[in-house]
């Protein structure tokens, strides 16, 4: 029977990183960012190579959710599906997701902003997607009777053997020291969008090194950052600690 499990992510939070992780496990399948096809159809948000993408994948919000609950596509015990929190506008939520173990991947939004910033025109609070993450946690939380698996990209970042550990812990899996490198390159997993967003991570063979100082933010981008901050820290008073 197939471990499924939904990483609730952002954007430029380590989440293309995590996926290589969990993909250099030779018991699990990766798949990456499953409804940016159905968000990008629904909303019209103008993204990089956005026809490319709608064109590239399933745009039923349904048959995707469906799709992420059935038979893993190679039947590999483990399923590691990368979702951003900030695509799921549509007519599903995580409740349509059964069968799903979900852990979310957090980073602070300043550092965020500053990130995703330099790859787009403009930064909306919703293109942080805490808030849903912050909604998503707290129904999983209710379901469970306890917080699900946070995790902060810093604390990955300056403890990764450490960190994924105690992830593959509080998901119910072996913890395997391949996570820690993978060969460089761009993934058939990977989506279509890889080519514009995945530099970074296609000549990187692990995880980088812990961030440095903070890039300055201009006014917009400090009010982005701010709106955001609640939900983070929301969040990471459940984070998984080393």
């Amino acid at each position: 029977m197939t471990i499924r499990i939904a990483m609730w992510s952002g954007p430029r939070n380590l989440s293309t990183a995590m996926m290589r992780s969990f993909g250099s496990r030779a018991d699990t399948f990766v798949s990456d960012e499953p409804f940016y096809g159905a968000y990008l159809k629904q909303t019209r948000d103008p993204q990089p190579m956005a026809d490319e993408v709608i064109g590239s994948m399933d745009c039923d919000w349904l048959s995707v959710a469906r799709t992420m609950a059935g038979p893993c596509p190679t039947g590999a015990p483990i399923w590691y599906q990368k979702h951003m929190a900030h695509h799921m506008v549509g007519p599903v939520d995580h409740e349509d997701l059964p069968g799903l173990r979900h852990a979310f991947l957090i980073r602070d939004p300043a550092r965020v902003v500053a990130s995703y910033a330099a790859k787009r025109v403009a930064v909306r609070p919703d293109h942080l997607g805490v808030e849903r993450q912050v909604e998503y946690f707290e129904r999983e939380a209710s379901r469970l009777g306890h917080a699900p698996p946070v995790v902060d990209s810093a604390d990955i970042l300056a403890d990764p053997a450490a960190m994924l550990e105690k992830l593959c812990e509080a998901l119910g899996i072996a913890w395997d020291p391949v996570m820690l490198s993978w060969a460089p390159g761009i993934r058939e997993t990977d989506g279509i969008w890889a080519s514009h967003w995945y530099d970074a991570v296609a000549a990187s063979t692990g995880f980088g090194i812990p961030d440095g100082d903070q890039a300055a933010l201009d006014d917009e981008g400090r009010r982005v950052a701010d709106h955001c901050r609640p939900y983070y820290e929301r969040l990471a008073e459940h984070k998984i600690t080393a």
